[in-house]
């Protein structure tokens, strides 16, 4: 695994995470499309949550202290505890962003990982090269989900009218 590639890739993503909430409403940004789905403000503040708890801390683990057992996370009871819904977008994305520029600069700091180290997680063998792929792929599952956020919003605001002709969601 070359960490340049994946480092420019985490960096890239990060700006289209930006350019995707760039320009949302307050009432857009906590806008849901039912009781169970997240809003904008909660992908961002979960997206901040898995840089600073999650992916990092949790690689570091087993990078440089093989055997430990990995901290404890609550990626969706985060959302509700730390009441993302009531931030503001624009301190949320910004502590996201500062947190993937620490966490790049950590990864080419790297000096010959072991991408090979195993850890035995709960749901099974994970590699550290498991984990950092699945870092750079999260970051795509939460574009589609801000896109989707997205279309649902537009959906609803241009209501009676329809985007039928726009092409098949």
């Amino acid at each position: 695994m070359e960490i340049e590639h994946f480092a420019q890739q985490m960096l890239a993503d990060a700006e289209r995470i930006r350019v995707l909430v760039q320009g949302v409403s307050s009432d857009q940004a906590r806008w849901k499309p039912d009781d169970i789905s997240w809003s904008i403000l909660e992908v961002i503040g979960h997206l901040y949550d898995e840089e600073r708890l999650d992916f990092r801390v949790r690689l570091d683990f087993m990078l440089h202290r093989p055997g430990e057992p990995w901290p404890a996370i609550n990626p969706q009871g985060w959302v509700q505890e730390h009441r993302y819904n009531e931030e503001e977008l624009q301190e949320l994305l910004g502590g996201f962003l500062a947190a993937r520029e620490d966490s790049v600069r950590w990864l080419r700091g790297l000096l010959s990982p072991n991408w090979e180290a195993v850890y035995e997680a709960p749901f099974g063998q994970i590699r550290a090269g498991d984990l950092l792929a699945a870092w750079v792929a999260h970051d795509l599952l939460h574009m589609r989900q801000l896109v989707e956020l997205h279309w649902g919003y537009l959906v609803k605001e241009v209501e009676p009218y329809q985007v039928v002709y726009a092409g098949e969601w």
